[in-house]
């Protein structure tokens, strides 16, 4: 016997028992009527999987094909009957996901067990978290909706169209990668507001700038302060502020992971010094959400007017900024090759501080100079630091802007002391 024929067999009875024990539940809470349950499922899942196996093993794969058709119309039968005799009428999300278990269990044998198990997970998500997705469809309008739909077309039209090659001779402006730059920044403006509009302002906050720290936290910067702009009520600024240092935070903290990583004696280097960095805008993140909290107070449960802060062209303005800068760095790479390292590393970090974190760490490594290293690292984070602060001022509002600038000159002199005394 096939071990692994018996392995997929298993997998697709797994994977009916998952959406199964979904429907199982939804069954016995909402309608004990309904036509199928845990065993129904395990048993559609391998009628897939069984009839697929037999198509391949005949070549006459339109066993499974006939398989699916009789799914189709016992599960269709039920509905019909079901709706016959019920008063409401029932929906169909019961009946489509014992058609997406059949396929699925096909799918196992067919040898796409990996995706099967993926779409079987995501599927019982789907089940699982119908209030929670119906609530979210319920806050969103029409705006939000033509908001999805450009940043969708945006990414799965315009974005595969583009080269994904230098288009200049300083090997400096990638087409491909300066529009995933934009749909990042687009994407976590569209995120952030939707986790403000289903979480609340402090929740949504908070996940949307850890979570904008993991990828960029300039282009969360950047969507915070365009959401400043368009929020009415100056009590919201220090939730996005909050924000935004949360996503500050956590690049200190992926620059020390990439130091760690690469060249371990950099990572003493910089602990004390990045370390405190972040652990700075944590504090000041948690003071500012728990001080948004106890102003709201007076108006208990009365929530924030939130407004869709989306903007391609916006996005696209500053990823225009972002190729000049881009340029400008290259070109001074390129004819001012002396200027040394400390030089370049705060030019550098106007644009991205893991790339010049990534050199340094190289550089440290077949060097020997960790000192050097650290020392160009934290000039880049500073350099970096205060180019968000300067977005923030420019398109963030003026509290907002008050807020963020006032951490920003602590880490500034911060970052000096341990020039002068842990780097030195």
């Amino acid at each position: 016997m096939d071990l692994s024929i018996v392995q997929h067999f298993i997998i697709a009875l797994l994977l009916g028992a998952l959406v199964g024990l979904e429907r199982e539940k939804h069954k016995n809470s909402e309608h004990p009527r309904s036509f199928a349950g845990i065993r129904t499922y395990i048993l559609f899942s391998q009628m897939g999987a069984v009839s697929a196996w037999l198509g391949m093993q005949t070549g006459q794969l339109w066993i499974f094909a006939m398989a699916l058709l009789a799914v189709t119309a016992l599960v269709l039968s039920s509905y019909w009957l079901e709706n016959k005799t019920e008063q409401s009428r029932l929906g169909l999300t019961s009946e489509l996901a014992a058609i997406t278990v059949c396929l699925l269990g096909g799918a196992v044998v067919l040898g796409y067990a990996e995706l099967a198990v993926a779409l079987a997970i995501l599927t019982s998500a789907v089940l699982a978290f119908r209030d929670p997705l119906h609530g979210l469809v319920g806050k969103l309008d029409s705006g939000d909706l033509f908001a999805m739909l450009k940043l969708l077309i945006a990414s799965f039209i315009v974005l595969p169209l583009l080269p994904n090659q230098a288009i200049d001779p300083w090997q400096a402006l990638n087409p491909y990668k300066l529009w995933l730059l934009v749909i990042l920044i687009s994407a976590l403006s569209l995120v952030g507001y939707l986790a403000v509009r289903s979480l609340g302002s402090v929740k949504g906050s908070a996940v949307t700038g850890l979570t904008g720290g993991l990828v960029s936290s300039t282009a969360a910067t950047l969507s915070f302060a365009r959401s400043s702009k368009q929020q009415s009520d100056e009590l919201a600024a220090d939730h996005l502020a909050g924000g935004i240092l949360l996503s500050w935070a956590v690049m200190f903290l992926r620059v020390l992971l990439i130091c760690s990583a690469l060249y371990l004696p950099l990572l003493q280097q910089l602990a004390w010094s990045l370390g405190l960095m972040a652990l700075l805008c944590a504090t000041a993140a948690v003071l500012l959400f728990w001080h948004g909290n106890s102003r709201l107070a007076p108006v208990a449960t009365a929530r924030l007017p939130v407004q869709n802060p989306f903007s391609l062209w916006s996005a696209i303005q500053f990823g225009l900024l972002f190729a000049g800068v881009l340029l400008a760095v290259k070109l001074v790479e390129h004819y001012l090759p002396g200027q040394g390292v400390l030089w370049l590393s705060a030019l550098a970090g106007l644009t991205d501080v893991d790339a010049i974190s990534l050199s340094m760490a190289d550089f440290a490594g077949r060097q020997q100079q960790a000192q050097l290293a650290a020392q160009a690292i934290l000039l880049a984070c500073v350099s970096n630091t205060l180019v968000k602060t300067a977005m923030v001022l420019v398109s963030g509002s003026r509290s907002l802007a008050a807020k963020i600038a006032a951490v920003s000159l602590l880490l500034v002199v911060m970052a000096g002391l341990s020039f002068k005394f842990a780097l030195s």
